[in-house]
């Protein structure tokens, strides 16, 4: 395809898209998105997510003649329109199962999403540089999803939001992972994770946080970290696994959030 006449044609500068075309297509017959991907972090891309969907709902909320009191104490109803769990009714019986990941991006005020936030950014870039994307990205999907599993059992007709759960999974993985691997270097990221646990657990008091959703993610999170190879061989033929559940942790989120979004306009 003549690219050059094409974005003439449209009234944009042909001869620079012509040339940006060709350096994308010779970035991918090397290779060079996967490599341009691998620069990627996770965790950034997670944080944003939130934030993002947090302003949304702010404005939202704003338009909707809620006021400022969207921003430091949403009201439960807007939690809900943007993604907050519960159980019962809206799962069970609406069957809008995209709940189970979505409340895990919705967050009750500014303070519980920058307190969430800043737990993300110390401890997230810690895990995934040392277990790598794929694993990371269905880590944390993996243990939002055991964190409102025990909450189904623990309180069903109580709606929950925050990334909580899955923090939580992120530092039992880590608490045991790191345990597991037994070098001193390790040993100090370990006690580092349980401080982490400790000083969120003692927020959480004093906030009502879901106590069943911390204790869902962490053991979720610490059974993660007791079966996931270590190092060897049998790490590296896990790897087509992994990569395979990241796939598909990355989809079941942009799905949930795709049929959030639908959901504001039914």
């Amino acid at each position: 395809m003549n690219w050059k006449h094409f974005f003439d044609r449209i009234g944009m500068n042909g001869t620079r898209w012509q040339w940006r075309i060709h350096r994308w297509e010779n970035l991918f017959k090397r290779g060079g998105f996967r490599q341009l991907g691998e620069g990627i972090s996770v965790t950034r891309i997670i944080i944003f997510v939130n934030v993002v969907l947090f302003t949304i709902m702010i404005l939202w909320g704003m338009l909707a003649g809620v006021g400022s009191r969207a921003l430091l104490n949403p009201p439960t109803r807007l939690l809900l329109v943007f993604g907050g769990q519960l159980w019962q009714p809206l799962v069970m019986q609406y069957d809008q199962w995209w709940r189970c990941i979505t409340y895990a991006f919705t967050h009750g005020g500014l303070i519980h999403l920058a307190f969430n936030m800043v737990v993300l950014f110390q401890v997230g870039p810690l895990v995934e540089v040392e277990i790598g994307k794929s694993r990371f990205i269905f880590l944390y999907v993996f243990t939002a999803l055991t964190a409102t599993v025990l909450g189904y059992f623990w309180h069903p007709f109580i709606p929950v939001v925050g990334a909580s759960g899955s923090l939580f999974g992120l530092i039992g993985f880590a608490a045991v992972y790191y345990h597991r691997l037994g070098d001193s270097s390790s040993m100090q990221r370990r006690n580092f994770m349980l401080q982490w646990a400790v000083f969120a657990f003692i927020f959480g008091l004093f906030v009502g946080a879901d106590n069943a959703g911390h204790l869902g993610g962490a053991l979720g999170g610490a059974l993660v970290g007791l079966i996931m190879p270590i190092r060897g061989q049998l790490l590296r033929q896990t790897n087509s696994l992994f990569n395979f559940l990241g796939g598909l942790s990355t989809a079941a989120v942009i799905i949930s959030l795709g049929l959030l979004a639908v959901s504001w306009f039914a």
